[in-house]
């Protein structure tokens, strides 16, 4: 038996130990519960802390900064076996996703054992303090101001589209330390405690009904210089770099409910089954499959589109096992994911008809009611994290190397 199949068995083992059998489900839309918010379950935390202890938050992290020290290889196991039991590995998080990563690469060796421990451990949330009301896809034009003051640095501005702000502990913001500067030469990266005086979040209203979007104020917010993560004035690199590591994130949303964390053909062949179901029982059949034939057949397209974007992605992140991580493809992954999955909750919604229209009251179903709010929700995803227009554009000038 070689090494990897032995660490196989060791964490089967393992998870039939440690699993709690109410975690082994995936869960969406409005059953998918953030890690950290009020609706946590005590045996999500239970799941949650069981996983951290072993370092399997993180799997490739270093040991000494809470990860589990494990290799690409091993953590590609752990994660599929974790995939065969239905459960997914808990404290998905901006922290871990996105801040995590650019720190690892970016950060100081003290900043890491600051901040990486407590987000693998899933004890911080944190927010993206990014997009502002006069700069959103102009994200360089930003106006939220730094100034230095002794060992601190004194924030006022504001922010805008900051997802889960009104639940989170901590914030990475890009703020303007140097006005006179060129536009992407006077920003700097840093993080600070969302409960400092001075901090105001108002929850922003979705088309869905949903509020996890909220406006951030500064009003003379003291943030730690100790906490400025790279040179003052650089940090335009580390944001486009957070970017490419947020983009990969959301292009999960194009491997299907149940998302990168599924990672098997099968999975998506279940979700697809379980769509071609749905559709049978509100629309006309004929010799036991849907009448509509054109319905059918963007079925069975959204199906093999689905399936070559998620083999197209395994390709890419078995290319970045060197170490390299995402790069500008992650535009790519990213535009095509969003597109694929508003195309997905295009289909449900046509297979449900007029059982699609409802909002609320008697007269339908609650996954009835669901759908209308995750398809009106689906809007979303091709403007949060930088909209497809601006990702055509880095595709167009970083991947294709067309001029301006």
């Amino acid at each position: 038996m070689d090494s990897l199949e032995s660490f196989r068995q060791e964490i089967q083992s393992w998870l039939e130990q440690n699993c709690p059998v109410s975690q082994r489900q995936l869960r969406e839309g409005e059953e998918a519960v953030p890690w950290g918010s009020p609706q946590f379950g005590e045996e999500a935390q239970q799941w949650l802390d069981r996983c951290a202890a072993k370092g399997f938050t993180c799997p490739s992290w270093p040991k000494e900064y809470g990860g589990g020290g494990l290799s690409k290889e091993q953590e590609r196991v752990l994660r599929q076996e974790i995939g065969t039991i239905g459960a997914q590995v808990p404290g998905g998080s901006f922290g871990t996703h996105m801040l995590g990563p650019v720190l690892l690469e970016l950060g100081s060796h003290e900043q890491k054992l600051r901040f990486l421990p407590d987000i693998a451990a899933g004890r911080t949330v944190w927010a993206q303090g990014y997009s502002e009301p006069g700069a959103g896809s102009d994200l360089a034009g930003l106006q939220t101001r730094a100034v230095r003051n002794g060992d601190e640095y004194v924030i006022n501005g504001s922010k805008i589209w900051t997802t889960g702000a009104n639940n989170a502990d901590w914030m990475f913001c890009l703020v303007r330390t140097d006005p006179e500067a060129a536009k992407h030469d006077g920003i700097s990266f840093i993080l600070f405690n969302l409960k400092s005086p001075g901090v105001t979040i108002s929850p922003i209203e979705l088309i869905s009904g949903a509020s996890e979007f909220c406006e951030v104020f500064f009003e003379d917010v003291r943030a730690k210089a100790e906490n400025l993560i790279g040179e003052k004035n650089k940090g335009w690199a580390i944001a486009k770099r957070l970017l490419q590591f947020e983009r990969t994130m959301i292009s999960g949303f194009g491997a299907g409910p149940g998302g990168k964390r599924s990672g098997k053909k099968k999975r998506v062949a279940k979700v697809y089954r379980a769509m071609a179901d749905m559709a049978l029982q509100y629309q006309p059949q004929k010799d036991g499959k849907l009448a509509n034939v054109t319905l059918r057949d963007q079925l069975t397209q959204n199906e093999m589109d689905t399936i070559c974007f998620t083999l197209s992605t395994k390709r890419a992140g078995e290319e970045a096992k060197a170490g390299a991580g995402p790069g500008h493809t992650a535009s790519m992954f990213k535009w095509y994911a969003t597109e694929l999955n508003k195309r997905r909750q295009e289909l449900i919604m046509t297979s449900l008809g007029s059982k699609a229209l409802g909002w609320e009251g008697e007269g339908f179903e609650p996954h009835e009611l669901a759908q209308t709010r995750a398809w009106l929700r689906s809007k979303g995803n091709s403007i949060e994290g930088g909209t497809s227009e601006v990702q055509m554009n880095v595709i167009a000038k970083r991947v294709l190397g067309l001029p301006d």
